[in-house]
């Protein structure tokens, strides 16, 4: 990961000004499994200084458990790019990552019911 220097990459009216693969450096395959679902988190071992732009703020919307597709959604990037971003997070230890269904049961009515209400807001 190259440190961000301040200068901006994205243009208000025309968006990102750089090409997703250009943000992986080329790379399609992350190195950690994560799924829509998995849960993101920031651990706070790493200055958010020393980050790109792109891993700084995937790593913002992190403070708090985020899952992959919200992050991917937010960031306006590719789902694929996005887990990159992620498991490049992950591997340096400045998140860590939780599999899908830890501590919930993916069946319940009351957690479909939130996700729906999750997406209503946005």
């Amino acid at each position: 990961m190259t440190v961000y220097d301040g200068a901006s990459w994205l243009d208000e009216e025309a968006g990102r000004l750089v090409r997703p693969y250009a943000i992986s450096n080329g790379r399609t395959i992350p190195t950690q499994e994560l799924d829509l679902l998995s849960m993101v988190m920031a651990t706070g071992r790493r200055d958010r200084a020393q980050l790109d732009l792109e891993h700084a703020q995937a790593l913002d919307l992190c403070r708090v458990p985020t899952p992959v597709a919200e992050v991917a959604g937010r960031l306006r990037l590719p789902l694929m790019i996005t887990k990159v971003l992620l498991s490049d997070l992950i591997d340096t230890g400045a998140a860590t990552a939780r599999p899908p269904g830890s501590g919930a049961n993916m069946e319940s009515r009351d957690l479909l019911e939130v996700v729906l209400n999750g997406l209503r807001r946005l």
